[in-house]
């Protein structure tokens, strides 16, 4: 009966062990910043989307009114690094846009003088650097070149970054603000 219960070589080594953990800590070492990065280009197609989305509600008013809407920055107190209600500040309503919950970005509308040009733009510090991030549309006067053809909406918009509008390349789409936007800023 001795010789039932004796030397079992059945088990893993110490180092087998080691091994294993290593191996699991070189999986992560590689994981991990590729999921943070994919959670910041998740959160970047939030701002993206609703741009387009007041896009579309801004040329639904005008087609109805004959008149763009200036929205201001809403919600105004978002920093960007956390989602926070989307509180409308003003002229979200009038275009009958809302985003559903909480949101990352800043929202902001400004239109021409005439009321006939706008350019939409979202901000937010996502990856929590310091530097907003900022996505922007650019709808130009009607058969313009300009977005304001009275120079009222000034040379570069986009809550602060700059979208360049002095060619067509850069009207009806949503950009970046800024070429790293999207990009290189992960």
């Amino acid at each position: 009966m001795n010789k039932f219960l004796g030397k079992s070589k059945k088990g893993f080594t110490l180092i087998e062990l080691m091994i294993v953990v290593a191996i699991i800590g070189i999986l992560a070492a590689i994981a991990i910043p590729n999921f943070i990065r994919f959670q910041l280009k998740a959160k970047t197609s939030e701002g993206k989307v609703n741009v387009a989305a007041i896009r579309t509600a801004e040329e639904a008013y005008f087609s109805e009114f004959g008149t763009y809407v200036a929205g201001a920055v809403s919600p105004a107190n978002n920093g960007g690094t956390a989602k926070t209600d989307f509180t409308d500040v003003g002229g979200f309503g009038t275009i009958g846009w809302a985003p559903e919950g909480q949101v990352y970005f800043n929202y902001e509308v400004v239109i021409s003088t005439s009321a006939t040009a706008y350019v939409a733009s979202a901000g937010a510090d996502i990856d929590g650097n310091g530097v907003d991030q900022a996505w922007g549309y650019v709808h130009p006067a009607p058969g313009g070149t300009t977005v304001g053809e009275d120079g009222t909406l000034g040379a570069t918009v986009c809550l602060g970054a700059g979208i360049p509008v002095g060619g067509g390349s850069v009207f009806n789409q949503v950009l970046p603000c800024h070429s790293s936007y999207g990009q290189s800023e992960f």
